[in-house]
């Protein structure tokens, strides 16, 4: 059985409902901002569990007198920690977004991927 070749009319490349079209201005983007999603959080969910292991564990040293722990400065290493996230998150959204055409789906996966995540 021999497979014969389809012709897609280059008309149907520039028409905003062909199956081509909406593949890669659509639906391609969608599911890499969606996988990039799921992996940012799941990310995000190893970080904080190994972080917050750290956090109990330092105070375990602190409770039997092997470390000494300044509140201040944990604080300014959470307000560090945090505002890392935030600015890693705001690049994502930005990375996708200059993809002109296709940032809107582009972002709407990466909100899924998230979520889901």
């Amino acid at each position: 059985m021999t497979q014969q070749a389809i012709d897609i009319p280059s008309s149907s490349l520039n028409d905003i409902f062909s199956a081509p079209f909406l593949l890669g201005n659509v639906g391609a983007p969608f599911v890499i901002g969606m996988a990039v999603g799921y992996f940012a959080k799941k990310m995000l969910k190893t970080a904080l569990f190994i972080g917050g292991g750290l956090v109990v564990l330092m105070l375990a040293g602190e409770h039997y007198g092997i470390i000494t722990i300044n509140g201040a400065q944990l604080e300014h290493v959470a307000d560090a920690a945090t505002q890392a996230a935030k600015s890693s998150g705001n690049f994502l959204v930005d990375r996708l977004s200059t993809i002109t055409t296709r940032s809107v789906s582009a972002v709407a996966g990466l909100s899924l991927g998230f979520k889901l995540g």
